[in-house]
């Protein structure tokens, strides 16, 4: 693809300021957030597991060695493309509860209150186990115990922690509510230092009865007996027979092409697949690329998508099983024209001046993505999570499962944000048995049937951003994997209408140019931990997020 002489100079800039090669591999490539997980997961690909094992024990052990998003007491999806061009999604989002009610966190103002965020009353039924179970049963080849053990040593021995799971637990308040998550995570309020040894005895009893007794052990055994008598006793909903009655579902990728690259991502209860395809849609005929890798030009033609997409992602999304969600035509070529034809290359729409483009009648920044590829060639990419950081802050007694605050992903009332400033419609309303919506996108490319790329990050709605930009930084952009997910990033959501953008990377006459056009900029910590997979001619590259402690590794 041609590019202008500007857009090779600024490419080739950042490529010089990269502070790192990405990792290089002949056969297989595990990239997550973590070290430990990373090589538990390679550890299966060496011992003949296929992607779809490796991922199962990679997300056990983030239950251990990151507990922040890593879990049992959450929930998320898999999306897998199979060597021979196959692909199937694994849906294992959390559901409420059946005592849940659509106006259960509406105080007497009429106004939402904490408690789809902190304490027993914020959890859905967890997914991951069931999730993680069904994936292995369907497409993977090892045991279940067999990849459990490693997750359930390390809970007994310990990890050593590093500077920035010290630092998560220490400063987290809401953990510091909660008894027992006081006690496990800030060793009951005189906390954990870096490189000090964390074990969690609870947590690694838990996984020898699901290791011993099978997945359903912690929906239908002792495990459940635990969460729910602790929610019982403390206000909770989830119930025994919430647990036994969850399943997790297969779906149908979502589906899309990009400038010669077939595109798999994650259909709804998810908006993130359906709104990196429909960005992708809009910016298919452009050439705002030849502006160059941030650029005010550039920059400014993508956050006018997201303003776009965002939009229809307040109206149009939620969980399937319950919602009519328009994905054909959200999806179709001809709308994302007419979309991207409202866009002025020169000056940024108002929000208020954007609205939802079907004529229709009436996430936190602590999650995390894993990607792997496996010597046949076949691919797997998770998001997972338990919401906000450390999720409702509660961790049930006697288990040492933290559980998750995704109810607040529900649609507490229509026209109010949510923790992320999420605007979203009755279509995402509370009910028994519905999958809240979701932002995050696991997501893999490939080109004339041929695996190419496997993507994915944390970052509540600055997931769907964050994917995109990783995917246009490698096709558009001519970046290596590494220097696609380090890049500086930017993000916005239609509301409040704003763009944020990295603290770090952009020059400060690119942040006046865009204020000169219209755009109200707010600077951001930086946003999202890629962990991503590229296939080469020679092999394999890849790379965990320098925004991360990650490691991507393989052989």
């Amino acid at each position: 693809m041609r590019r202008s002489l500007l857009c090779l100079l600024l490419c080739a800039s950042f490529a010089a300021a990269a502070t790192r090669e990405p990792v290089h591999t002949r056969h297989a490539m595990v990239a997550t957030t973590e070290p430990h997980a990373t090589r538990i997961g390679v550890d299966v690909l060496r011992d003949g597991g296929n992607a779809v094992d490796a991922a199962v024990a990679v997300g056990l052990a983030l239950a251990v060695t990151h507990p922040a998003a890593g879990n049992l007491g959450g929930g998320g999806f898999m999306l897998i493309r199979f060597a021979d061009g196959r692909s199937t999604f694994i849906d294992f989002r959390e559901k409420a509860p059946a005592a849940a009610s659509r106006n259960m966190y509406l105080g007497a103002d009429g106004k939402p209150t904490d408690e789809s965020i902190v304490g027993y009353k914020a959890s859905g039924v967890p997914g991951t186990v069931r999730g993680l179970a069904m994936a292995l049963d369907k497409y993977g080849t090892k045991r279940w115990r067999t990849l459990v053990e490693p997750a359930q040593r390390l809970a007994e021995r310990g990890v050593v922690l590093s500077w920035s799971e010290a630092q998560a637990m220490e400063g987290s308040s809401r953990l510091a509510q909660f008894e027992e998550s006081k006690r496990i995570f800030q060793k009951g309020g005189s906390f954990f230092a870096y490189g000090d040894l964390f074990r969690q005895r609870d947590l690694a009893a838990t996984l020898k009865r699901i290791a011993r007794k099978g997945p359903n052990e912690f929906y239908e055994g002792e495990t459940a007996r635990l969460i729910a008598e602790d929610m019982r006793r403390n206000g909770g909903l989830m119930t025994r027979e919430d647990l036994a009655a969850y399943n997790a579902k297969e779906r149908e990728p979502v589906r899309g092409s990009y400038r010669g690259y077939e595109v798999l991502s994650a259909p709804p209860p998810s908006s993130g697949g359906a709104g990196v395809v429909q960005m992708l849609n809009m910016l298919e005929g452009s050439r705002y690329f030849e502006a160059g890798f941030g650029s005010a030009s550039a920059t400014h033609y993508v956050a006018e998508c997201m303003r776009r997409f965002f939009a229809d992602r307040a109206e149009y999304f939620g969980d399937t099983d319950f919602a009519d969600v328009p994905l054909e035509e959200l999806l179709s070529p001809a709308y994302a024209k007419r979309r991207a034809a409202t866009i002025d290359p020169e000056r940024a729409t108002p929000s208020a001046e954007v609205k939802p483009g079907l004529a229709l009648a009436p996430e936190s920044t602590q999650t995390t993505h894993y990607s792997i590829v496996d010597a046949e060639g076949n691919a797997v990419a998770v998001t997972y999570t338990l919401n906000g950081s450390f999720g409702s802050g509660v961790t049930a007694k006697g288990t040492g499962v933290l559980l998750n605050n995704e109810m607040d992903d529900f649609t507490a009332k229509p026209g109010e944000p949510n923790m992320f400033g999420l605007l979203q419609s009755a279509r995402n309303a509370i009910e028994p048995g519905k999958r809240p919506l979701s932002a995050m996108s696991p997501t893999i490319l490939s080109r004339d049937g041929k695996l190419a790329f496997v993507t994915g990050s944390p970052g509540g709605p600055t997931i769907i951003s964050t994917v995109l930009q990783s995917i246009l930084n490698v096709v558009d952009f001519g970046m290596d994997v590494q220097q696609a997910i380090d890049a500086p990033r930017f993000h916005h959501q239609w509301m409040p209408d704003e763009l944020r953008m990295d603290d770090e990377g952009f020059s400060p006459d690119t942040i006046r140019l865009l204020e000169e056009r219209g755009h109200t900029i707010r600077r951001v910590a930086p946003m999202g931990r890629a962990m991503a997979i590229r296939v080469t001619e020679k092999g394999l590259t890849g790379a965990s997020d320098a925004r991360s402690a990650g490691l991507a590794a393989g052989y």
